[in-house]
């Protein structure tokens, strides 16, 4: 064993050195570059998302070999995800592009001097402790030297493990991202991948020539100036909406009218953006802008996208309104604007959205602004590497401070739908009372 690493928790870690894990066999294509889209360029941080798996009382299954199972799992997979085991690089048009030079992946066995429950909750992001999880490139000086995809296993003495891993965003959305996770969990247990990656990305490329049809205030600086009651340190809490609490917020919503259905995402998004705004004592006549992401997977239709395509195929939309409006109306003045905005987003919008950025080249601007983005739809649980599925997941640290994601199970129950935010201390004291329910 080679680094020994000590967290805040107390506790140590010790770190065998990175195994480079290669295509375990020739791929069946000769394709040299992946040209990334538009939607890839501008999401690339490292999204880093750790798993729990517990060692069952009736499990007899050793654990001493779960580093070398999911190392070779790896290998196999990679013959299919083989651009995960390229490296990133910058073309002469100034985009990100992948070489597919079979660089590797490096994949890290570690081992924890305590057992699993001293993580706690690991829904909610903990740097500090679970970054010990997740293996990154010591040597690496910027994104263009990270590798596109990490792992590491880490066994707890109860007989548990973590797979920790970090992947670049501008290879996968969330739902590509399960796709490939999935795919490796079936190889580990011995099966034959249930899908296989559609990679080729031109689907998705800008127009020629490209065509602006829809405004995209989603991508551009705005004044929306939240006053922040406290620089303070950004805390993250969970909040729970069983099945009974949905409902009557949906009823609460649709009494005036304005409305007539409502999705829990519509209703949620609505709740929290009021929430914050007031938890920040918005001047009444500041704008507030939200983002929210959304998938175009079932939104593409001229021509539909490929089958299991692998990549990003979420886009941004926002809402701007009257920050006096939001916080004083009917909260069906803020679901009725969500829905809109979520009803405007079809074909020719993504591909508008594609376009703009091919002619702009603009950068998101996240500041000021709340981003809503769901991960209901991603299988977590389905994630099994022979062991059982993984009992908790959850991210290193969010991407932004002012992001909020949606989860699927709420309470004991496991029924209704989890917020994750990011908010200073002062801000999320306020934030709690104006989300009641």
């Amino acid at each position: 064993m080679g680094e020994v690493c000590v967290n805040d928790g107390g506790f140590m870690i010790t770190r065998a050195e990175a195994v480079i894990v290669q295509p375990e066999a020739k791929t069946s294509t000769n394709v040299q570059e992946l040209q990334l889209t538009n939607l890839d360029q501008y999401f690339s941080p490292v999204v880093r998302t750790v798993f729990c798996y517990k060692r069952r009382d009736d499990d007899k299954k050793s654990m001493e070999g779960v580093g070398r199972v999911i190392r070779e799992a790896l290998a196999k997979v990679l013959v299919h995800f083989y651009p995960l085991a390229g490296e990133l690089t910058v073309s002469s048009e100034g985009k990100l592009v992948v070489k597919c030079t079979n660089r590797g992946v490096p994949f890290v066995e570690a081992v924890a001097d305590c057992d699993l429950e001293v993580l706690g909750d690991i829904t909610i992001p903990d740097p500090a402790v679970l970054s010990r999880l997740v293996y990154m490139d010591p040597a690496a000086e910027n994104m263009l030297q990270m590798p596109l995809l990490t792992a590491q296993v880490t066994r707890f003495k109860c007989g548990g493990f973590v797979m920790g891993m970090a992947l670049n965003h501008c290879m996968a959305d969330g739902i590509s991202a399960m796709q490939f996770v999935n795919a490796w969990s079936e190889a580990a247990r011995g099966i034959s991948p249930t899908t296989l990656p559609y990679l080729d990305r031109s689907a998705l490329r800008s127009r020629k020539p490209p065509i602006i049809s829809h405004p995209h205030d989603q991508l551009l600086e705005t004044n929306c100036i939240s006053t922040q009651p406290s620089q303070g340190e950004v805390v993250y809490k969970l909040f729970e909406f069983d099945q009974k609490k949905l409902t009557r917020l949906k009823k609460t919503i649709m009494q005036d009218g304005t409305i007539t259905s409502c999705t829990t995402f519509v209703a949620l998004t609505a709740l929290i953006w009021r929430a914050k705004c007031r938890a920040y004592n918005t001047q009444q006549q500041q704008q507030a802008k939200l983002l929210l992401v959304v998938d175009g997977r079932s939104k593409l239709k001229n021509p539909p996208l490929p089958k299991d395509y692998f990549g990003n195929v979420i886009v941004l939309t926002c809402c701007v309104c009257n920050a006096g409006d939001l916080m004083e109306k009917p909260l069906s003045h803020a679901a009725q604007l969500v829905q809109n905005t979520i009803n405007n987003v079809d074909d020719e919008f993504i591909r508008s959205e594609i376009d703009y950025l091919e002619i702009t080249k603009e950068k998101l601007d996240y500041s000021t602004t709340l981003l809503v983005s769901s991960w209901t739809r991603l299988a977590f649980r389905a994630m099994d590497f022979g062991w059982g599925e993984p009992t908790q997941s959850g991210c290193v640290t969010l991407p932004e401070k002012e992001v909020a994601f949606f989860f699927s199970g709420a309470g004991k129950a496991k029924t209704g739908t989890t917020v994750l935010i990011g908010l200073p201390v002062t801000a999320m004291k306020s934030f709690q009372e104006f989300i009641h329910v």
